[in-house]
C-alpha cells in the first residue's frame, strides 16, 4: 500500500512565476498550448509599444523562438566585440494579438517564457507584469484579471541587451526560446511544484517519492488530496496511489507527499534514456482539479571521496564536454535536431556527460534525458564582481537566489541532472574571502532547499593564488563536490590534503594528455569536462574571428583531429585515425581562460594526404588509436607496426611523401578491428551531397543537415577547395540557413550560398508542410552539380 504524508505550508500566492511547464495538454482541467506563432517584431526601441492601441501594422510578422542578433551584420564596430561575436545588440520589441474565450472567466491564465535575452519587460493590455534581467532563466506571469475575455488582447515584450559588453560569449537577442499559454483552475499545482525522486532502488523494486505543492486561489477553502499514476516506458500503468485529503485555506499552499513502489524497475543510465511518467492530479472527491505529467528516470548515483562517481552500482569516469548554448547559424534559437546531431557525434568520442556552461536550457535537458547523457547544471559566470561592465554582477544581489530557485525547481525532475554548479571562475573570493564564503553558503543553501537530492559544486578559479587560498580558508569545503578548472595537480593535492573531499574537473584543456592521465590514473578524480565540445559564437580574441575555434567538433558538427584524439582516449570501441602533423602543438596557456595568447593556436594537424608540396619530402603521420597495435601502409606497402603507448601518446611515422593512399589498420589480438584512409586529391571536379537523415517534419525543432563536399573526379575530398556553393530547394521545404566552419566568413547565415571552407559547407533545410518531397541542388562555377531528395512526413 502507498504511504502518504501531508505537510502544510502557509504561503501568500504572489500571482507571478506560476506557470506549469511540465503539464498535460490533454487534461481538461489544464491546457498548455504553444504560444510561438504569429508574433510581431520591431528591431529598435519605440515609445508606447506596450499600449493596446499602438499601431504595429508595419512590424515584421514571425514565429518564436527568434534570435534577431544572428541576422547580423557582423561588424568590428558592434559593441558586443569579440565576446559577442561582433554581432549586433540593442532593443527588440515583440507584440502578439490573441483572443481568450469568454467561458474562461473562472480559470487562471498564465504566459510562460522559456527564455528572453535579456532584461525583459512584459505587459498584457498595457499592464506591466514584470521584469526579468537574466536571459537564461525561464519565468511566467499570471494574466488573470487583466484579460479582455472574448476580445482582442495584446501581449508586449521588450528585450534589451544594449548594455555591452555583457557576457563573455554570444548570447543572442529576443524571445529566443519557446512561449506557452497555460490555463488552470483555481486550485492547482504550484509553479514547478511536483517533485519526483527515487530514494530507494534495488534489483527487485524502486521507491518513487512524489511531492506536490497545491495552491488554492479560490475565495473559499478547498478540500483536496493528490492522486498519482506511474506510467512505465511501455505506456502501461505500473503503480498508483492517493494521499489523504487536507483543507487548504484561500491563498494558501499545502504540500502532499506520496511513496509508490515500482516492481522490477528499468533503470535510467548512460546511453539508456528509459523514462517513466508520473501523472499527478489534484483531487476533490472524484473531481480532478488539476493534472500534471512529469517524465522521470529511476536511477541512483553518488560521489565517493576515494573512488569517484557511481551510478546504479557501477563506478565509472564522467567524460564530459562543456557546451555553450548557440547553434551557429541558428544563433541562440536552436532546434533540438541541431543538439541531437551534436550529442550523437560527441557520444562517438566516448562522451557521457555535458556541462551546460552557465546557461541551462529546459529543452536541452529533455533531450539529454532521452539520450542518456549526464548533465552538470551550471548557472553563473559571475557573482558580485564584474568580468564585463554589463554582465550579471549588476543583478546578482537582487536576483541570484530567485534565479537559482526557479532554475532548480524547473530542472530537478530531469534524471540527466546529477549535480549543480554555483558558478564558473568566480572572482569574488580573490577580493573578499569572507564575503565570498557567505555568498557561496547562501547559494548552496538555496540549491539544497529546492533540491536536497543533488550535490553542488563550483568551477573554482585559481584557488591557490595569493589572495584566494580556497583550499585552506574553508570556501572549497562549503561545496558537496569540489570542482576546479584546469590545474589538475592542485585539485589532486587538495584531495591529498583532505581525503574526505570529493573532487571533479569542471573544465579541462582540450589537448592536454596530462589532464586526461590525471583523471584516468586517480580513482578519486571522478571526471572532467573538456573545453569545449563544439565551436561556439563569441569569445573571439580579435576581428576578423567571431567564434571560438578549438572544439572537438566545429560549428557544423564535423569532427576535428582533436576529437579523434579524444576518442582514442575515451572510447571503448576500437578506432584508428591518421593525419599529417606539420609542427608541434602550440604550448598550452599558462593561465587557461585568461591567457591572451590562448586562442592563437596555429593549425598543425591536417586530416588529408594532399600537402601543398606534392614533391617527395618527409611527412609526419600521426595516428590516434585505442587498439593494441597499428600498422601503417603507403600505397599498399607496410611501413611497420607500433604498439599502444601505456600513457596514450600518439603513434608517429616519418613518411616520404608520394601520391596515393595512406592506410592505418588497428588490430587487437592480431585481428584488424578498425581502419582509416587518407588519399591524395586531384583538382576539384564536382560536389558530393549527404544528409544526416532522409526525412523531416514541420516541427520547429526538426532540421536536416545537408553537407556539400568538394571532391575530385574520383570522389576524393579536396581539402583546400573554396568555391562559392549555391543551394536551391524545390518542393515541400526551404533553406533556413547556410554555414561552414570558417570563423572569419562574415557573409550572412540567412542565405542560399556559402563559400566552402576546407572543402565543405552546409545548408540547413526545414519544412512547413506535412507531406511531399524536397529536392535540394548544389552548384558552383566549374564544378559538376549534384542534387539530393528529402522526404517530408507528419
Amino acid at each position: 500500500m502507498p504511504k502518504s504524508r501531508i505537510s502544510q505550508k502557509l504561503a501568500l500566492v504572489s500571482g507571478i512565476l506560476v506557470g506549469l511547464l511540465a503539464s498535460s495538454a490533454l487534461a481538461q482541467v489544464r491546457s498548455t498550448i504553444s504560444f510561438d506563432n504569429d508574433w510581431l517584431f520591431l528591431k529598435g526601441d519605440v515609445m508606447g509599444a506596450e499600449t493596446v492601441n499602438f499601431n504595429d501594422s508595419s512590424w515584421r510578422r514571425l514565429d518564436v523562438p527568434h534570435d534577431w542578433s544572428i541576422e547580423g551584420p557582423f561588424d568590428a564596430k558592434n559593441p558586443t566585440g569579440g565576446a559577442g561575436g561582433f554581432l549586433p545588440a540593442g532593443v527588440g520589441w515583440y507584440r502578439k494579438h490573441f483572443n481568450v474565450a469568454g467561458n474562461q472567466k473562472d480559470k487562471r491564465i498564465f504566459i510562460e517564457f522559456d527564455g528572453v535575452m535579456a532584461n525583459s519587460d512584459v505587459w498584457i493590455n498595457g499592464v506591466h507584469l514584470g521584469k526579468r534581467p537574466y536571459g537564461y532563466v525561464s519565468f511566467a506571469y499570471e494574466m488573470t484579471g487583466h484579460l479582455n475575455l472574448g476580445q482582442d488582447n495584446v501581449i508586449a515584450v521588450r528585450a534589451d541587451n544594449s548594455g555591452q559588453p555583457a557576457s563573455r560569449w554570444y548570447t543572442g537577442a529576443g524571445i529566443y526560446r519557446h512561449v506557452h499559454l497555460v490555463t488552470t483552475g483555481q486550485t492547482r499545482f504550484a509553479n514547478w511544484g511536483v517533485f519526483v525522486t527515487t530514494p530507494r532502488i534495488d534489483a527487485k523494486q524502486a521507491t518513487i517519492h512524489i511531492s506536490g505543492e497545491v495552491l488554492n486561489q479560490s475565495a473559499a477553502g478547498r478540500t483536496a488530496g493528490m492522486q498519482v499514476d506511474l506510467i512505465g516506458p511501455d505506456g502501461k500503468s505500473v503503480a498508483s496511489g492517493q494521499t489523504s485529503v487536507g483543507n487548504i485555506a484561500p491563498d494558501q499552499m499545502m504540500t502532499f507527499d506520496l511513496d509508490l513502489t515500482v516492481k522490477d524497475p528499468q533503470l535510467w543510465d548512460i546511453g539508456k534514456g528509459v523514462l517513466y511518467k508520473a501523472v499527478a492530479r489534484v483531487k476533490n472527491g472524484s473531481k480532478t482539479l488539476d493534472e500534471q505529467t512529469i517524465p522521470f528516470g529511476i536511477r541512483e548515483f553518488h560521489f565517493d571521496p576515494a573512488t569517484g562517481f557511481w551510478m546504479n552500482g557501477r563506478n565509472f569516469k564522467l567524460k564530459g564536454m562543456c557546451l555553450h548554448h548557440d547553434g551557429s547559424a541558428f544563433g541562440a534559437a536552436v532546434p533540438l535536431a541541431v543538439w541531437e546531431r551534436r550529442l550523437t557525434e560527441l557520444r562517438k568520442l566516448g562522451v557521457n556527460a555535458i556541462r551546460n556552461s552557465h546557461n541551462p536550457e529546459r529543452d536541452f535537458l529533455d533531450l539529454a534525458d532521452r539520450m542518456g547523457f549526464i548533465v552538470m547544471d551550471e548557472l553563473f559566470d559571475q557573482w558580485t564582481l564584474a568580468k564585463n561592465p554589463y554582465d550579471y554582477h549588476l543583478y546578482f544581489d537582487e536576483w541570484s537566489k530567485i534565479d537559482v530557485r526557479d532554475t532548480v525547481r524547473r530542472d530537478r525532475n530531469h534524471p540527466s541532472v546529477i549535480i549543480y554548479s554555483a558558478g564558473n571562475e568566480i572572482r569574488d573570493n580573490h577580493a573578499d574571502q569572507e564575503k565570498a564564503k557567505q555568498t557561496l553558503r547562501g547559494l548552496v543553501d538555496t540549491f539544497h532547499e529546492n533540491d536536497p537530492t543533488r550535490p553542488v559544486t563550483q568551477a573554482l578559479f585559481r584557488p591557490n593564488i595569493e589572495g584566494a587560498n580556497d583550499y585552506n580558508n574553508g570556501l572549497a569545503d562549503i561545496l558537496d563536490v569540489v570542482g576546479q578548472n584546469y590545474r589538475e595537480k592542485e585539485i589532486l593535492a587538495a584531495y591529498k590534503q583532505k581525503p574526505t573531499r570529493k573532487i571533479i574537473g569542471t573544465e579541462n584543456d582540450r589537448q592536454s594528455l596530462e589532464q586526461w592521465l590525471a583523471m584516468r590514473d586517480h580513482p578519486e578524480y571522478s571526471g572532467q569536462f573538456v573545453w569545449a565540445g563544439v565551436d561556439y559564437l563569441g569569445e573571439a580574441r580579435a576581428w576578423p574571428n567571431y567564434a571560438f575555434s578549438y572544439g572537438m567538433l566545429d560549428r557544423t558538427a564535423h569532427r576535428r583531429p582533436l576529437g579523434w584524439q579524444r576518442q582514442s582516449w575515451w572510447s571503448d570501441k576500437p578506432m584508428v585515425y591518421a593525419a599529417r602533423r606539420t609542427a608541434p602543438n602550440t604550448a598550452a596557456p599558462t593561465d587557461p581562460g585568461y591567457d591572451p595568447n590562448e586562442q592563437v593556436r596555429t593549425r598543425v594537424v591536417f586530416d588529408d594526404w594532399t600537402p601543398k608540396d606534392l614533391s617527395p619530402h618527409q611527412e609526419n603521420i600521426e595516428v590516434y588509436s585505442n587498439c593494441e597495435e597499428v600498422e601503417l601502409f603507403l600505397n599498399g606497402k607496410s611501413l611497420g607496426s607500433k604498439s599502444k603507448d601505456p600513457n596514450d601518446r600518439p603513434r608517429n611515422w616519418m613518411v616520404k611523401f608520394e601520391s596515393g593512399t595512406i592506410r592505418a589498420l588497428g588490430k587487437n589480438g592480431g585481428k584488424v578491428v578498425a581502419e582509416y584512409e587518407l588519399k591524395t586529391a586531384g583538382k576539384p571536379a564536382k560536389i558530393l551531397l549527404s544528409t544526416d537523415k532522409s526525412s523531416l517534419t514541420d516541427d520547429w525543432n526538426d532540421v536536416v543537415f545537408v553537407t556539400a563536399i568538394v571532391v575530385d573526379a574520383n570522389g576524393i575530398p579536396v581539402p583546400d577547395a573554396d568555391p562559392i556553393i549555391s543551394f536551391e530547394a524545390k518542393g515541400a521545404g526551404f533553406i533556413f540557413a547556410v554555414d561552414s566552419s570558417d570563423n572569419t566568413d562574415h557573409d550572412p547565415f540567412q542565405a542560399t550560398k556559402r563559400r566552402a571552407f576546407q572543402g565543405r559547407c552546409l545548408a540547413y533545410v526545414k519544412t512547413d508542410k506535412t507531406s511531399g518531397t524536397i529536392t535540394l541542388t548544389a552548384s558552383a562555377d566549374g564544378l559538376e552539380s549534384n542534387k539530393i531528395t528529402i522526404g517530408v512526413r507528419k
